[in-house]
C-alpha cells in the first residue's frame, strides 16, 4: 500500500471520541466513526491494515519503539503523535494505549484513545522529535 506524500496542512482534532483497536502485531481490528473522519481512511480500508499507515514521517522511530516496549509489557503508554491522513494532511493527538486481555490475562490486542493536544506542547514535541530524528540518521 502506497503511503501518501505529506502536505503541510493540519486538520484540527476536536476531541470527540477517537478510538481504534489493533491485534498484538498492530493490525487494525476496529475503528470508530471519528477515526474514519480524522484519518480520512474508510473503515473497510483501515481494517486489516497496520496502524502504522498513519505514521507521519516527522515521527521518530524511537517513539514507537518505546511505545511497543511499554504496551507489550502490559503497561499503559501515552504520548503526542502526529498522524498522516490518507489525503496527505496531518493531525496531532495525545494518545493513550492500553492492552486488551482475554479471560486468561493474555494480551490479545491494544485499544488506543485520543485527546486534544495542547498547542504549546505540540511546538515542544516538534523540536524534540526533530532532534531525535536527526540522532536516528
Amino acid at each position: 500500500m502506497k503511503r501518501p506524500e505529506p502536505v503541510n496542512e493540519e486538520v484540527f482534532f476536536d476531541g470527540r471520541s477517537l478510538i481504534s483497536e489493533t491485534d498484538t502485531k498492530g493490525i487494525i481490528t476496529f475503528v470508530n466513526r471519528k477515526f474514519v473522519e480524522m484519518s480520512a481512511y474508510p473503515r473497510e480500508e483501515a481494517l486489516g491494515k497496520p496502524h502504522s499507515i498513519l505514521r507521519h514521517p516527522d515521527m521518530p522511530k524511537a517513539a514507537f519503539a518505546e511505545m511497543w516496549k511499554i504496551i507489550k509489557s502490559g503497561e499503559i503508554w501515552g504520548g503526542y503523535i502526529k498522524n498522516l491522513r490518507k489525503d496527505s494532511k496531518f493531525y496531532w493527538v495525545i494518545v493513550h494505549i492500553i492492552p486488551k486481555y482475554d479471560e486468561n490475562e493474555n494480551i490479545i490486542g491494544y485499544i488506543a484513545s485520543r485527546k486534544v493536544p495542547q498547542r504549546d506542547k505540540i511546538a515542544q514535541m516538534e523540536k524534540l522529535y526533530k532532534k531525535i530524528r536527526e540522532e536516528e540518521r
